[in-house]
């Protein structure tokens, strides 16, 4: 019975890709003593007709990802690395132009940080430190209806002390988390913003103009759930770049529980907590504008 139904199927090929993954690039900017750095993880992707790849075994159509790795390490010093979303945007052109049968070239880029070791109060020109955990983020899409360009930062970890509560929420029977007025906050934050254009944009300037605005609000609005700490982040973001058509955010609660001294004879007013890992709260929210959602 299987295989008869089997037979008298229509099969074919859905949607696909291909590429190479998480190539290690780094460039270093050797011009003048005072050397740069700028480290990558970068991943590339075709999409097209490459329906013969996978039915018949005719790779004829495609650019090896082997090719699509070797063009990034190429391109890191033909093109050069000034911004992820610049180098993106040509090694996603390259690619494209590349390989006929593509339709469209996404490219990832994740950016690791390195800061200069202070030296008898200055940067060392060429000795560096990496920084933390955050992660500068890229996403492009090159294709023949134009370029979308998806930036952003992610294991962005921040914590507020206080002027944060969480109460007044839905209780059902299996309800024992207690209301509270006064609570640390704290999240490893992934936020996305996706550009209007992708003309006419110093995107160095700007990831450094929205990465302060997330901090400073996060820091200066009073929270009365997580939730209602990125709605006022995401809109802040918009109402000071035109540029952004929407921003998205991913964020775990990184729980912070009191932990009861009275055993020991110890009081605790809100001075001594346990840091839980998992399981964890998971917050995700689009900002958006009221245009980009009619």
């Amino acid at each position: 019975m299987g295989a008869g139904m089997g037979a008298g199927m229509g099969i074919v090929l859905g949607p696909n890709r291909y590429g190479k993954a998480e190539s290690r690039v780094v460039r270093i900017v050797r011009d003048t003593p005072r050397h740069e750095i700028r480290d990558l993880t970068v991943s590339s992707a075709l999409r097209g007709d490459f329906e013969a790849a996978h039915v018949d075994g005719d790779q004829s159509a495609v650019l090896p990802t082997d090719t699509q790795k070797n063009t990034a390490f190429a391109f890191a010093k033909r093109h050069g690395v000034t911004s992820p979303e610049d180098y993106a945007i040509a090694l996603g052109r390259r690619l494209l132009a590349a390989t006929p049968a593509a339709t469209g070239a996404e490219i990832a880029v994740d950016e690791h940080a390195w800061d200069r070791i202070a030296v008898d109060g200055d940067g060392h020109d060429h000795a560096f430190v990496r920084r933390g955990t955050e992660v500068r983020t890229t996403g492009v899409d090159v294709s023949d209806d134009g370029v979308v360009v998806t930036s952003g930062l992610r294991d962005l970890v921040v914590l507020k002390s206080t002027g944060s509560e969480f109460k007044d929420f839905l209780h059902d029977d299996y309800t024992t988390l207690a209301d509270t007025d006064d609570r640390i906050l704290a999240t490893a934050l992934r936020a996305t913003w996706r550009y209007a254009r992708a003309d006419g944009i110093d995107w160095n300037a700007t990831y450094d103009a929205v990465r302060a605005l997330l901090l400073s609000t996060f820091a200066t609005t009073y929270s009365h759930a997580l939730q209602e700490t990125l709605y006022a982040m995401g809109r802040t973001v918009l109402e000071t770049h035109e540029e952004i058509a929407e921003i998205s955010f991913v964020a775990p609660n990184k729980h912070h529980f009191l932990v009861d001294l009275a055993p020991f004879g110890l009081d605790n007013p809100g001075e001594v907590f346990i840091a839980a890992d998992r399981p964890y709260g998971l917050i995700e929210a689009t900002v958006t504008r009221e245009e980009e959602t009619s």
